[in-house]
């Protein structure tokens, strides 16, 4: 399970939305955490009202101050300015999961300087789709957001491809080590909710497309019921249910309806930034749900790019 959480800060209250999820995770996985910030080149002096951190001097204040306010003296957390100033604060921060090796990064979904754009839609899918390590995204107004972060059930949704099963088998060992319930989904589009070729084939075959879409339903019914017996044998408790209808719509609505603490999605990280979102159902959830989600890049991807000057790291 995870052992070494990467949270990259930019010093605004926004990107902070995570810190009680990393605390908390940190506590019950026994992992310890990274709090990072990458000087940016050319920032402004202030964003949103708030300073802008340029120095390293203050960049290591601010960490400092960050871990000493969300965590407790007996948490590991260490400190890591990246102190040569970088235009792309994205790709610092893929260079970072090489150089700090960390087996899961937690990111706001927005904040400021670095960070002040869509971060899903810039950031934090270059760092899915450019290395392997899951991505747990937050939205700043995520459901109660006064209630302390807890991990008491876990959505995650499955089209049946054994490529995808590293999703599965992170939520079954993330449910078992934090005494979390499962529910496994799986969403057959309707007939209005193909797209593509397949929603050709609907116009021109409709009889032979149901029939298609009916023995869809029955594989994945039977998939889904041995992922659960599956992770009942670890311990874990799971419930299984197959849907019908557009896959992103139903996951957000099954995740309200359970109460989802975190939705958990396997995604491919193999394709360039375009491609990546073409028809993305991770997209999708994201635009319509404040649910924390964890991004979990199914296939191995090469990471590559070159280090900079990387400082001063405390503990």
């Amino acid at each position: 399970m995870f052992k070494h959480i990467l949270v990259p800060l930019d010093g605004s209250r926004l990107a902070e939305v995570v810190l009680p999820a990393a605390g908390y995770l940190a506590r019950v996985l026994g992992a310890q955490v990274t709090l990072v910030h990458i000087i940016e080149q050319g920032a402004p002096a202030s964003v949103h009202g708030e300073r802008h951190l340029t120095r390293a001097e203050e960049a290591e204040g601010y960490l400092e101050e960050a871990a000493r306010r969300a965590f407790s003296p007996d948490l590991p957390v260490r400190r890591h300015v990246h102190t040569e100033a970088m235009e792309n604060i994205a790709r610092g921060i893929v260079e970072h999961q090489a150089e700090l090796a960390p087996d899961l990064i937690l990111m706001c979904t927005h904040g400021r300087s670095g960070l002040r754009d869509l971060l899903f839609g810039r950031i934090a899918q270059q760092v899915v789709a450019s290395g392997h390590t899951p991505v747990l995204l937050m939205r700043p107004q995520r459901p109660n957001p006064r209630e302390p972060f807890l991990c008491r059930t876990l959505l995650a949704p499955t089209d049946g491809k054994p490529t995808h099963e590293r999703g599965l088998e992170m939520a079954f060992d993330l449910a078992r080590a934090t005494n979390a319930r499962v529910e496994l989904l799986a969403v057959v589009p309707t007939m209005d909710k193909l797209a593509g070729s397949h929603a050709a084939s609907g116009r021109f075959m409709p009889g032979a497309t149901r029939v298609v879409l009916e023995v869809a339903q029955e594989q994945l019914e039977s998939y889904l019921g041995h992922q659960a017996d599956r992770g009942q044998a670890r311990g874990v408790a799971v419930s299984a249910s197959v849907l019908r209808g557009d896959p992103a719509s139903v996951i957000v609505e099954t995740a309200a309806r359970v109460d989802a603490d975190i939705i958990v999605l396997g995604t491919h990280g193999k394709a360039g930034a375009e491609a990546f979102w073409a028809h993305s159902v991770t997209a999708g959830v994201l635009a319509k749900t404040t649910r924390p989600l964890l991004l979990v890049p199914v296939l191995p991807a090469r990471h590559e790019g070159r280090k900079g000057r990387s400082v001063r790291e405390k503990g």
